[in-house]
């Protein structure tokens, strides 16, 4: 089955509202999880939104579970919650300190008590450092990772990213920490405690301020390097039409003839010069002109069919509801008209995967409260151990590697920072597009982070003999990723039947913008594309303009962000490692794909399950009442997020504003919604005279959620980041100064940092891999390299290690 690829997995769920999502993941690739509620269920049931009384988010994330209640007064049910984690292969929990706290244990003390045992703690900032104790919406998320001050107009109130994003992008990041932690376990026979801290997980996997391009000019402090906003916030525009707006992505020569013809040739804009993309961004302003006026009394449908039709990369900018009901998610199953609870229908998204073709996800509803006894029901299957090669859980595995960009580079470097052997391939003719470096840079700072700990053969794919050479690659590896349009692998001669063939335990684990079937299978997938027809672009607004704030555009601000590449990395490693984890109880390789489409929807899935839930049952929607807003504070463009999630919050943080607590304009949520305007007036005039240092700390000590607005150096120099040591220096040969760069993807105890091998030249390691790994003689390589089939870096490694 597709949906098996955990059947070994039991995870034992004792997670609020902040973890249920890490869990959910795991239940949809099959594991055993069983969810212990205190009697009366779950608190996080009853969070807004709601329907029917039931939380929309606690019905989504805890899909496909089985829920035993257990009562922590109870002596008897204590013990037994101890003896189901000591049957279990991980545990997690989640806030601080955490339902097991409950249970008099905890995460760790289960760890030390269960040495085969993996526990993973999920809490906002982990439970040590200087920030260990604050508290974090995700607004607060993006203001403390960078991802606020890259988001909104160059002057003004900045534009929060939409609610969900991070909290689903620290949820993937917790699922792939655990069950990289599991593998090690299978390999070595020891478990781990991992203290998961969601905010570090959020700067690594959502918009990375040292990581593939992640605007990193801005994240060293020094005189030349650009610490405002990001100038150019239209860098793929965006345009009104008749019933709408639609996004352009102009990025090759190709596609700037293309959408010149379709400007009917302008005289003016014939000059070559204007194939150079920078060229174009001078001109844009003239040439935008034309467009707008080209694209003002068109459809969105008639405009993308006729920009296809051109070879030009275009999409609609479509809502929530227009995706959840495209043609194309309801073609290939990426939505499911389910009983979310009991007596109500709602459309809901499937989940990440398509495995062997087919999608897996929801299942079953989540369950009521004591639906199913405390115990596990059955032995689980049996899985061989990974053959142990050295210190980390990937040590002996092989990947070949034909990823791209981000999304693919990301997947790669996930696996080669666990100990894989990752053999990267390129053509001479056609490199890695994240190799494009600056004018006189030998190397990018992206490539350098993104392929770090990879080999890198040079191989012609279109040859035959180029053919013959990646076969004996393919036959000898764990596993393929690739991250193509659709149909190329297919084209150069290896769809995933002939893949299989030559090596029955591969895996193939692929990434594409709309997914590898479906009409829209074929569209060009570049990510402010998708972000834009999947919906996000459309929530990516400023919906509260202030006074002052000037637009003189539109009011989209998803341009300047890489979302969802990076996190589509990690959903697809998560993936992968099932499958391998699947491969050796079974002997058998499998095909996972993801659609970043359907990721995007599947992040923030309460937001779109909301909206459709409200379409069609409208009156008994419960919604959140929180107001999340960002205040000038004192000093040049300097800004802080505070959010009032309840009334306890409003009446702490009046105390700290010297207001009065009864002003019946702030009472109660729906007053302070009624009166918004003025909150947000009274509230700046209080942090306008502070730093945003300052106001965080007083409204963090007061128990409100609130953070000051990070650029990048200030993310170097957080203390926090700091103690926990989430940043070593990155050394290479090609650069002069040291890269920030990630140590893991979580602390563990027993998994050793990641490695810092350098990003290799392209070819770099031809002759190695031939000779160690093909066992093709000296002669040979020579010869296939002087026929052209293989390429060599004229330069020579060392000095790279």
């Amino acid at each position: 089955m597709p949906d098996d690829l955990l059947a070994s997995l039991r995870v034992l769920d004792l997670c609020d509202g902040t973890g249920d999502a890490v869990t959910r993941l795991l239940a949809d690739l099959g594991a055993d999880v069983l969810k212990v509620e205190p009697p009366g269920g779950s608190p996080a049931r009853s969070d807004r939104p709601s329907l029917r009384g039931t939380s929309i988010r606690f019905a989504l994330h805890n899909a496909n579970k089985r829920s035993a209640v257990l009562d922590p007064s109870d002596h008897g049910d204590r013990e037994r919650l101890v003896e189901l984690a000591g049957n279990a292969d991980i545990v997690v929990d989640s806030g601080m300190p955490g339902q097991a706290a409950a249970y008099g244990t905890s995460c760790e003390e289960l760890a030390d008590r269960f040495p085969q045992l993996v526990t993973l703690s999920v809490t906002d900032f982990g439970t040590n450092g200087p920030l260990a104790s604050w508290q974090a919406t995700d607004p607060v998320l993006y203001a403390l990772s960078g991802a606020l001050a890259r988001s909104g107009p160059t002057s003004g109130t900045p534009v929060s990213p939409p609610d969900g994003i991070a909290s689903a992008t620290a949820a993937v990041q917790a699922a792939w920490s655990v069950l990289v932690a599991y593998y090690n376990k299978l390999r070595s026979g020891t478990g781990d405690y991992i203290d998961f801290s969601r905010y570090e997980a959020v700067v690594m996997a959502l918009d990375p301020a040292f990581g593939a391009h992640g605007q990193a000019a801005a994240g060293v402090r020094h005189p030349d390097r650009w610490r405002g906003r990001p100038k150019n916030q239209d860098a793929y525009p965006i345009y009104a039409c008749r019933d709408g707006f639609v996004r352009l992505c102009v990025m090759s020569p190709r596609q700037w003839h293309g959408l010149r013809r379709w400007l009917g040739e302008p005289e003016e804009f014939q000059d070559p010069k204007y194939d150079v993309i920078a060229e174009r961004f001078k001109a844009w302003p003239q040439i935008g002109e034309l467009v707008r006026q080209l694209f003002a009394d068109q459809t969105m449908k008639a405009l993308v069919a006729e920009g296809q039709s051109h070879g030009v990369a275009i999409s609609a900018v479509l809502d929530p509801a227009q995706i959840l009901r495209s043609e194309h998610f309801e073609a290939v199953d990426a939505v499911v008209d389910a009983e979310l609870v009991p007596g109500v229908h709602s459309i809901v998204p499937t989940g990440y995967y398509s495995v062997n073709g087919q999608h897996i996800g929801f299942r079953e509803p989540a369950p009521a409260a004591g639906a199913d006894k405390a115990c596990w029901p059955a032995v689980p299957a049996t899985v061989a151990a990974p053959s142990k090669a050295g210190p980390r859980p990937f040590d002996g595995l092989r990947i070949v590697d034909l990823g791209i960009i981000v999304a693919g580079g990301e997947l790669s470097r996930l696996f080669g920072d666990m100990g894989a052997e990752v053999i990267k391939v390129e053509s001479a003719a056609y490199p890695d597009g994240l190799r494009q470096a600056r004018v006189g840079d030998p190397m990018s700072e992206s490539f350098a982070w993104t392929h770090r700990n990879n080999l890198a053969i040079g191989l012609d794919l279109r040859s035959e003999e180029g053919k013959q050479v990646f076969s004996r690659l393919v036959a000898g590896a764990d596993a393929v990723f690739a991250n193509f349009k659709p149909g190329t692998l297919a084209a150069l001669g290896f769809p995933y039947d002939t893949l299989h063939s030559l090596n029955q335990r591969l895996v193939l684990a692929e990434s594409s913008a709309f997914g590898d079937r479906g009409p829209w299978s074929n569209r060009l997938g570049y990510g402010p594309l998708v972000r834009a027809t999947a919906g996000v672009s459309k929530l990516w607004t400023d919906p509260h303009p202030r006074p002052g704030d000037t637009h003189s555009r539109h009011r989209f601000y998803d341009a300047t962000t890489v979302f969802p590449d990076h996190v589509v990395g990690r959903i697809s490693a998560i993936g992968a490692l099932a499958a391998l984890i699947h491969r050796d109880r079974t002997g058998s390789g499998a095909r996972v794909h993801v659609s970043q489409a359907e990721a995007v929807v599947n992040q923030l899935d309460v937001r779109y399950v909301t909206d459709a839930a409200r379409a069609c049952n409208g009156d008994v929607l419960d919604d959140d009442t929180g107001i999340h807003e960002v205040f000038p504070c004192a000093g040049d463009d300097e800004w802080c997020v505070i959010s009032f999630r309840v009334d306890d919050d409003w009446r702490s943080a009046t105390a700290v504003f010297g207001l009065p607590v009864h002003d019946v304009r702030f009472t109660n949520a729906a007053a302070r919604l009624a009166h918004r305007g003025e909150l947000v007036e009274l509230v700046s005039a209080w942090t306008r005279e502070r730093s945003p240092q300052r106001v965080a700390a007083a409204l963090q000590k007061a128990g409100v959620p609130a953070a000051p607005m990070h650029r990048p150096p200030d993310i170097l120099e957080d203390p926090q980041l700091r103690e926990r040591k989430l940043y070593s220096d990155m050394t290479h040969r090609l650069f002069d100064h040291p890269l920030p760069a990630e140590t893991g993807p979580a602390p563990f105890r027993h998994i050793p940092p990641a490695p810092q091998r350098p990003a290799p030249l392209p070819g770099q390691d031809t002759r190695e891999i031939c000779l160690k790994v093909l066992g093709m003689s000296s002669e040979e390589t020579e010869r296939l390299i002087h026929d052209g089939v293989l390429f060599a870096s004229t330069d020579t490694p060392e000095g790279l290690a």
